[in-house]
C-alpha cells in the first residue's frame, strides 16, 4: 500500500504566525492579518493538510481598530488560539491599538466575543492553564504572568522565563503542560532567513527553565534548501496520538538574495519525542500525511458576487467602511465606492485576496463607468502594480518605492472589460538564452516571477515581480490581489483566481 503524502505548505500564500489546536476529530488554526480588516482569519481541517476558512476572529470594528494613519505591517499580530473549559480563546496583540486583547467563543466560526484587554508588555502572547486552572500568559522577551482572562487581570508576576539560546529576537512562546513538565517552545534568530525554533522546559510556568540539548529543534538557516525561514512554530497531538508542527516559513526564488513575494506562509511538519524532547524537521516539500485524510471540496475559483455577505477571504487595508463597498446596490455584482484618490496613501477603496500560490491567474469583470478603478497587485502603498481602467483606456501603472510610471497604455471601448493578471515563475536565465528567447523585461530573468497585465485579451506590459517583494517592500505581509477604484463608482461582475503552473 502506497503510504499517503502531502505537499508544504499546507496554508500557501501569506498565512504567517500560525497557531492551532484540537478539539476532538477537529483541529483550528489562526495566523497573523497585521494591517488588514476583517482581522486574524480562522481555519477548521479534520486532518491538519487540508483547511478551510471559517471566517475572522476580528470581524467587527468595534473588535479591532486599525488608525487610518497605521503604518503598513503594523496591527494584528501573532494570535494563539486555545480550546479550554467549553470554549475557544483567541489572544493576540493590536500594536495599534492598546495591546493585548482577548476575545471568546462557543464555535470557532463565531461570533466572537469584544475585547478584554491585558496589560502586559511586548507581542506574540500565549495563553496555557495548568491542572488547577490557572490562566498563564506567555510572551516575547521570554516572561510569563498568571492572569485572570475574563476580567483581564495581572495576578502574578511577570517573571523572566528564558531567553533561549543567544540569538536575537527571542519570541513567539508557546507553554505546553505535557506530563510533569511545562514545556516553553520560542522562536529566535529573527524572522528572517536565520529564524529557528528552540525549546525549555520547566516544573512550573514560573521556571527555572532548561534548555533542550539539541536546539535548535528546527532551523534551515546556511542551507541550499528551497524552504526558509522556518520558526514561529506550534504543537498539537493527532487524534492518533502522533505530535505535529504548524510553522511559519517562505519559498525564496530567483537569483541571490532570493525574494519571497507572496508572505510567510504556514507549513506543517511531523515531530518525534527524543528523551523527553521534541524534535522537527526538517520541513520538505512533501511529507508522510498525518493518519486522518479529510480533503474538504474545492472552493470554486470564481467569485459571482451573488451571496449576501462578503466571502471571507476579501481583506481590505485598515478597514471596509460601510459606503465604501456593496453587494445590494447592484446584484450579482460588487460596487465600490471611491473613498481615497489614491492607492498610494491609506484610505482607498479596495478589497483583494491573498497571493497563495507562486504561479496564478486572476481576472475580473469591471464596469468602470466613469470612475478610476482596476486591478492592484499590492505589498503596501509603496509598493504595487495596478492595471486601471479610466477616461476609455487602459494603463498599466508601477509604483515602487518613491517613483510611479505608467508603463503601458491602451484604449478600451465604453462599457465593461476583463481585465487579466498573469503571474509565472521565472527560472534564472543567463544573458544569451534571454537574448534568443527576446525575454519581455530586457534583462537576465533573475527575479522571483513575471507579472503580466491584459484587458481585453491584448497584453500590456510584463513587470519584473522582485519589487513586490518583501526583500525590496520589507515588512511582514505578502502580496494581496484585488479590486479598487480611486475616484467614482465602479461594479466588478466577477473575480476568478486560478493556480496555474
Amino acid at each position: 500500500m502506497r503510504t499517503r503524502t502531502f505537499t508544504n505548505p499546507v496554508l500557501g500564500g501569506f498565512h504567517p504566525d500560525p497557531s492551532v489546536c484540537r478539539v476532538g476529530a477537529d483541529y483550528f488554526l489562526a495566523c497573523s492579518s497585521f494591517e488588514y480588516f476583517p482581522g486574524v482569519p480562522i481555519f477548521h481541517s479534520r486532518d491538519l493538510v487540508h483547511w478551510r476558512q471559517l471566517g475572522n476572529v476580528l470581524d467587527r470594528p468595534e473588535q479591532l481598530r486599525i488608525p487610518p494613519d497605521t503604518p503598513a505591517s503594523r496591527g494584528v499580530y501573532a494570535p494563539t488560539l486555545r480550546h479550554h473549559d467549553g470554549r475557544f480563546h483567541l489572544i493576540t496583540t493590536n500594536v495599534s491599538d492598546r495591546g493585548h486583547l482577548i476575545v471568546t467563543a462557543d464555535r470557532a466560526e463565531g461570533p466572537w466575543s469584544d475585547p478584554v484587554w491585558i496589560d502586559l508588555p511586548g507581542v506574540d502572547p500565549d495563553l496555557a492553564w495548568d491542572d488547577d486552572g490557572s490562566c498563564w500568559c506567555a510572551f516575547s522577551g521570554t516572561r510569563v504572568a498568571r492572569i485572570d482572562p475574563v476580567a483581564g487581570k495581572v495576578l502574578e508576576g511577570p517573571y523572566p522565563a528564558w531567553t533561549g539560546n543567544g540569538l536575537r529576537q527571542p519570541e513567539a512562546p508557546h507553554l505546553y503542560h505535557i506530563g510533569d513538565w511545562w514545556y516553553l517552545l520560542i522562536a529566535e534568530g529573527g524572522t528572517e532567513r536565520g529564524h529557528c525554533v528552540s525549546v525549555a522546559r520547566a516544573r512550573s510556568p514560573r521556571g527555572p527553565y532548561e534548555p533542550g540539548p539539541a536546539n535548535p529543534i528546527l532551523s534551515h538557516r546556511g542551507t541550499d534548501r528551497p524552504i526558509q525561514s522556518t520558526g514561529h512554530a506550534d504543537l498539537v497531538q493527532a487524534a492518533d496520538g502522533t505530535w505535529w508542527m504548524v510553522l511559519l516559513a517562505t519559498r525564496p526564488r530567483g537569483h541571490t538574495p532570493a525574494f519571497h513575494v507572496i508572505g510567510r506562509e504556514t507549513f506543517l511538519t511531523p515531530v518525534r519525542w527524543v528523551d523527553g524532547w521534541p524534535v522537527a524537521g526538517p520541513v520538505l516539500d512533501s511529507h508522510p500525511a498525518p493518519a486522518a485524510w479529510h480533503p474538504f471540496p474545492a472552493l470554486p475559483p470564481r467569485d459571482d458576487f451573488d451571496a449576501a455577505a462578503l466571502a471571507p477571504y476579501w481583506i481590505s487595508p485598515r478597514g471596509r467602511p460601510d459606503g465604501s463597498w456593496s453587494l445590494a446596490t447592484r446584484p450579482g455584482w460588487l460596487t465600490l465606492n471611491a473613498t481615497g484618490p489614491t492607492l498610494d496613501r491609506p484610505g482607498h477603496t479596495f478589497v483583494g485576496r491573498r497571493q497563495q500560490h507562486l504561479d496564478c491567474r486572476v481576472s475580473a469583470r469591471l464596469d468602470p463607468g466613469t470612475a478610476r478603478s482596476g486591478l492592484s497587485v499590492r505589498v503596501d502603498e509603496a509598493h504595487h502594480y495596478d492595471l486601471e481602467v479610466t477616461g476609455g483606456e487602459a494603463r498599466v501603472v508601477a509604483r515602487i518605492g518613491p517613483l510611479s510610471q505608467c508603463v503601458a497604455r491602451h484604449p478600451v471601448p465604453p462599457g465593461p472589460v476583463t481585465l487579466g493578471i498573469d503571474i509565472r515563475t521565472t527560472g534564472v536565465l543567463p544573458p544569451s538564452v534571454t537574448a534568443a528567447t527576446g525575454d519581455p523585461l530586457g534583462v537576465a530573468a533573475t527575479g522571483p516571477d513575471t507579472i503580466a497585465f491584459s484587458a481585453s485579451g491584448v497584453l500590456l506590459a510584463e513587470l519584473d515581480g522582485r519589487y513586490l517583494s518583501t526583500e525590496v517592500a520589507t515588512g511582514f505581509t505578502g502580496r494581496v490581489i484585488g479590486m479598487y477604484v480611486t475616484a467614482g463608482t465602479a461594479c466588478f461582475d466577477w473575480f476568478d483566481y486560478e493556480a496555474t503552473g
